[in-house]
């Protein structure tokens, strides 16, 4: 059987032609899923982003959903030897102050006369045990020193390696002359040192300090453990510490020098309150642009068979109604035993043409001013079940679960998507299948066209013969 390279040329017929027209019509089956295929990856991209801007929304209002947004104040001080900074509830008010201690930190260094910072200053016994004792901690720390660990560096680095609430350093006062000092890591006469050696009557000796058990001693204190001293309004207070919390309480003191008649004021502040509340609002808002973006509808003229190709992937989408119009809700159901029971009344509306929030910027001033517990009533509640914010957290968390109405319809969508390949893939092969068959036929017809048309000039060549030769 004859073999050819290109349809057609046996036969002289557009075989090729012809089957390229095929295989264009049979690829159109493939045209409704592919349709499909865009659609739904278009809502699974669509739901993507809704999640993602509904993510950020319940991050807006956890922030805003905290009762100590509402009680936050700011506090001044007149001597920047002295600052300060306040915590939730601390309550508003003028504080003289006058510092007349510094709270510091115990050193202590060795005496002996030491030439090799390497040299071993214990005896020869293979262990040993260094005590370092302070009233602040429960338990003394407790060392273990090889016999290779009695030198200047041993102890520095075992001490400095434990992280006990003491710090160790090597000075060296001149050539052949070092010595070890002990520094507490805090402040205040609790935490002063007392150091001896069990298992090493030499090492203790040597590095032993307020230790009853030993006569006279090797160490010797060159800073005096200090408690900070300082009044208030005319209370004398003592702590440990340079940075006092509690005195008074929410208000944090930062001495930075001995110093007096300090003004420090606390006043209420609105600051954190506005901001998230503002942060909240502009969240919200970005989710209605998000909504608005995936369920876009655009007109067409009456007689147009399909819908404009810019709609919304998730135009018509029901989960997305129910996200939109159950935030929505909560705003209005309340429910609180508060003065204001809607967003309005503090100074926070809904646009009816876009459906965004707005915020009169004085009257929210005002709220907060006035009466930022009802304020925090209306936005926080009980934090529990009551408070827009609250109730949002509820109703937001359900939705962004694994379960929730986005996972759910997500999960639709990837089987759907799955189903369509998997048809996709049949299909194709469907039409390769088909597309070999009307191959191998075509290829049937030119050669048996080849073939007759060979046979007839075989017996038009004879005839011709037979003519010329009657």
């Amino acid at each position: 059987m004859a073999s050819f390279t290109s349809l057609g040329v046996g036969s002289n017929l557009p075989l090729s032609t012809l089957l390229a027209n095929l295989e264009t019509a049979e690829k159109g089956r493939l045209t409704p899923i592919s349709t499909q295929q865009s659609s739904f990856s278009a809502k699974l991209t669509a739901y993507g982003t809704l999640k993602s801007s509904l993510e950020k929304f319940q991050t807006a209002n956890t922030a805003l959903n905290d009762a100590s947004l509402f009680k936050s104040t700011t506090a001044t001080s007149n001597s920047t030897d002295l600052t300060v900074s306040t915590t939730a509830g601390a309550a508003a008010g003028t504080y003289k102050i006058n510092v007349t201690q510094l709270a510091q930190a115990q050193s202590v260094r060795t005496t002996a006369n030491v030439t090799d910072s390497k040299a071993a200053q214990g005896n020869s016994n293979e262990e040993r045990t260094l005590i370092i004792k302070q009233d602040s901690k429960e338990k003394p720390l407790e060392i273990k020193l090889t016999k290779d660990q009695t030198s200047l560096e041993g102890i520095r680095d075992a001490i400095n390696n434990a992280n006990g609430g003491v710090s160790a350093s090597i000075v060296k006062l001149k050539d052949n002359d070092f010595q070890l000092v002990l520094t507490s890591s805090e402040t205040g006469t609790a935490n002063k040192m007392s150091i001896s050696v069990s298992g090493d009557e030499t090492l203790n000796q040597f590095i032993s300090f307020n230790n009853p058990d030993v006569t006279g001693s090797g160490v010797e204190q060159i800073v005096e453990a200090k408690d900070a001293e300082l009044s208030v309004n005319g209370i004398n207070i003592v702590r440990s510490s340079n940075t006092i919390t509690d005195a008074p309480q929410g208000v944090t003191l930062n001495l930075n020098k001995i110093t007096s008649d300090v003004t420090v004021t606390v006043s209420k502040s609105n600051d954190k309150a506005t901001t998230a509340i503002k942060s909240w609002v502009d969240a919200y808002n970005s989710l209605v642009d998000t909504i608005g973006s995936v369920t876009k509808y655009t007109a067409v003229d009456a007689g147009t068979d399909a819908q404009n190709t810019s709609n919304g992937a998730l135009l018509g989408d029901s989960a997305v109604r129910t996200i939109q119009t159950g935030i929505r809700a909560q705003f209005t159901d309340v429910g609180n035993g508060g003065n204001f029971q809607t967003l309005s009344q503090i100074g926070i509306t809904q646009d009816p043409a876009t459906g965004k929030l707005k915020i009169d910027d004085a009257k929210l001033k005002t709220a907060l001013t006035d009466k930022s517990v009802d304020v925090q009533q209306l936005l926080v509640g009980d934090t529990k079940t009551t408070g827009i914010t609250t109730k949002i957290a509820t109703q937001v968390k359900g939705y962004l679960a694994d379960d929730g109405i986005i996972d759910s319809a997500q999960d639709s969508i990837n089987s759907t998507l799955k189903k369509l390949t998997k048809q996709y893939l049949s299909v194709s092969q469907s039409i390769e299948d088909t597309m070999a068959r009307y191959k191998a036929q075509f290829t049937q017809l030119d050669t048996m066209m080849s073939q007759l048309n060979n046979t007839s000039s075989y017996l038009s060549q004879q005839f011709e013969s037979m003519s010329s030769s009657s």
